[in-house]
C-alpha cells in the first residue's frame, strides 16, 4: 500500500496570468483550453475572435456552439465579479436575438450568482447565462492545472442534455437513423483510438457529423449517405458571404486538389457552399466493411483539415453579423 500521496495546492491566478487581456484570454482561446471549457459546458465551441467590438463594448472571446449554431460570448475576470461586468453582459444580451453568455471569474459574489439565476428564470430558450469560477491547482512541483466550476446555469440545462441523449436511444427511431448513430459512434471511437486531431463531439441520428475547423461559418463534415451508397467529406461554408469565400478558395483549386490527392466537387447552393469528395461503397449497411469506410473517412478528414484550415485562416473577415440589429465591428487596433 502506497501512503505517499500528493497534496493539492491552490495557485493564485495572477501567478500564471498577469492580466485578463494579455494572459488569460489568449490562453483560453487556444484550442486545447477552449476544449476544456467546452467539455465543462457540454458544448462544441468554435473560436470566432478575441477582443471583438460588440456595440460599445469588446467581448473577450466570441465563439459558435456547433451543436445548435448558437453564438457564445465569453467575458473574463481574474478577480471577484463586479457590477460593471454584469452591466456589460446585460448590454450584450439586450441587443441580440439569441446568445449564450459565459461569465468567468475567480470568485462569484452571491448577488451576481443570484442575478444570473434570475436571468435564466425570466428569459426564454434564446438566451442562456452561465457563471463559472476558474481555479488553478498543482501537486507538489507540478505545473498548475486549471479547473472550471459552474456556479450558475440555465434551469433546464441538465434536463435538455438528457432529452437529447434519450432521443438518440428512443425505441421508435428508424433503422436507418439507428444505423447512423452506430456508424458515427464507431468512427468517433476510431479517431479517439488513433489520437487523431479530428475530434467530433455530438453524435446525432443524421447523415453528417460536424467537425470544427477553427473559424465560425466553416466546418468539416463526414457524410454517410446510405441512400446513395456513398460516404464523403466536405468543407461546408454557411455564412452569408459563402459564395465570396468559395470564389477565393477556388482560385487555388489546382493546388488544393493536388494536396488532397483527388478531384473535388465545388458546389454553390442558394445560401451556402460546399467542397466535397465522395467514396462509393457497395453496401453501406455491411458492418464488416465499416472499418474500410471509417479508415477512408479518417484519412480524408485529416487531409481536409490540413489543407483547408490554413486557407480558411487566410480569408478576409466578411463582416458577418451576430444577429440582426447588432453587428460585430472590426477596430483598426484589434
Amino acid at each position: 500500500m502506497n501512503d505517499h500521496l500528493g497534496r493539492l495546492q491552490r495557485v493564485e491566478l495572477r501567478e500564471i496570468w498577469e492580466s485578463e487581456s494579455s494572459g488569460f484570454t489568449p490562453w483560453l482561446a487556444q484550442p486545447e483550453n477552449l476544449q476544456l471549457l467546452a467539455e465543462t459546458l457540454d458544448m462544441e465551441l468554435e473560436l470566432e475572435a478575441q477582443e471583438r467590438s460588440v456595440g460599445e463594448f469588446r467581448a473577450d472571446i466570441l465563439c459558435k456552439d456547433l451543436t445548435d449554431d448558437h453564438w457564445v460570448l465569453i467575458e473574463n475576470q481574474l478577480e471577484r465579479t463586479d457590477h460593471g461586468h454584469l452591466g456589460q453582459l446585460l448590454t450584450y444580451a439586450s441587443g441580440l436575438q439569441a446568445v449564450t453568455i459565459v461569465w468567468i471569474a475567480s470568485r462569484f459574489a452571491e448577488p451576481h450568482r443570484a442575478a444570473l439565476d434570475w436571468l435564466n428564470e425570466i428569459t426564454d430558450h434564446r438566451f442562456r447565462f452561465f457563471g463559472l469560477e476558474v481555479e488553478l491547482w498543482r501537486i507538489g512541483e507540478s505545473v498548475a492545472a486549471p479547473k472550471f466550476n459552474i456556479v450558475s446555469k440555465p434551469n433546464d440545462w441538465t434536463r435538455s442534455v438528457g432529452r437529447a441523449a434519450r432521443q438518440i436511444d428512443a425505441e421508435d427511431m428508424t433503422d436507418l437513423r439507428k444505423t447512423m448513430v452506430e456508424f458515427w459512434t464507431a468512427l468517433k471511437a476510431h479517431l479517439l483510438q488513433r489520437r487523431s486531431r479530428i475530434s467530433p463531439r455530438g453524435i446525432k441520428p443524421q447523415q453528417w457529423l460536424s467537425v470544427a475547423i477553427g473559424r465560425a461559418g466553416y466546418r468539416l463534415g463526414a457524410l454517410y449517405v446510405a441512400t446513395k451508397k456513398r460516404v464523403g467529406v466536405e468543407l461546408y461554408i454557411s455564412h452569408s458571404q459563402a459564395h465570396a469565400a468559395m470564389q477565393l478558395l477556388e482560385q487555388q483549386r489546382d493546388e488544393t486538389e493536388l494536396e488532397i490527392g483527388s478531384s473535388l466537387e465545388w458546389i454553390k447552393a442558394s445560401k451556402h457552399a460546399r467542397i466535397a469528395v465522395y467514396f462509393d461503397v457497395p453496401d453501406p449497411y455491411d458492418r464488416a466493411r465499416w472499418p474500410q469506410y471509417i479508415e477512408w473517412l479518417t484519412k480524408t478528414l485529416e487531409q481536409f483539415d490540413t489543407v483547408f484550415r490554413k486557407r480558411i485562416r487566410a480569408l478576409p473577415d466578411f463582416g458577418n453579423a451576430i444577429a440582426s440589429g447588432l453587428s460585430i465591428e472590426d477596430d483598426e487596433d484589434a
